[in-house]
């Protein structure tokens, strides 16, 4: 199975921390566990019947990621899955916890309107910080920019790549094809770049910096090529 097609890979908290990887031309997905790093064994599987209120929609996700927000029973982690209703950009409020969407809204509608402008643009969203005082997400998109949402105040900053700690992913700005965040390491997050040619870079966020390219394999990706 090749990859250079579009797929959307998308992060989850809830249990053990994981990746979802969606084929919308072929409406699958796989899960790739980073505890058993591979995907599990039985994937891809169809969507349909397996992602409630939203599998018939899964055809025309662009990009999506996990907020977490903290409460007395551990936290309540929400996917957010940015996909096209028809013309409308559009976002599907899909709870972890009880493995279902909640809500289906136009973008312009909802919690993000700001990103509404870059919705086109956008790759992927990494949760870049979170205190008391501020909650920020990076939108990494593909023009040579990032965008910082900032969540209390719902404020958006267009910054250029160059100059930035993603300075090194400028160059594959034309090849970039979806990007999801991974928080297993300890002490530690990656943020995953993957792109049209089944390589993908890695972002460090402790050291600042960017890794790679790397070839998607059965060695660094176990289970992914498998159609």
């Amino acid at each position: 199975m090749s990859l250079t097609k579009n797929f959307v890979a998308v992060d989850w908290r809830t249990g053990p921390d994981r990746i979802y990887f969606f084929f919308p031309e072929k409406n699958s997905y796989s899960r790739f566990d980073f505890e058993d790093n591979k995907v599990l064994s039985g994937f891809p599987k169809p969507v349909d019947g397996r992602w409630e209120g939203f599998d018939k929609t899964v055809a025309d996700l662009r990009f999506g990621f996990t907020t977490t927000t903290t409460r007395w029973n551990g936290g309540v982690d929400t996917l957010w899955l940015f996909y096209d209703e028809g013309t409308t950009p559009s976002v599907c409020e899909f709870s972890q916890q009880t493995d279902k969407a909640l809500s289906k809204t136009p973008i312009a509608k909802s919690r993000w309107e700001k990103i509404l402008p870059y919705y086109h643009k956008i790759v992927g969203v990494m949760w870049a910080e979170s205190t008391a005082q501020r909650e920020s997400y990076w939108f990494l998109l593909n023009d040579g920019n990032y965008l910082i949402y900032e969540k209390y105040s719902k404020t958006v900053e267009v910054l250029p790549l160059k100059g930035s700690p993603w300075a090194a992913l400028e160059e594959y700005k034309s090849q970039m094809m979806t990007a999801v965040s991974n928080d297993y390491p300890t002490l530690d997050t990656y943020f995953y770049v993957f792109l049209n040619d089944n390589r993908y870079l890695r972002y460090e966020q402790g050291a600042k910096k960017v890794f790679g390219p790397y070839t998607i394999s059965d060695t660094t990706w176990p289970g992914l090529l498998k159609d």
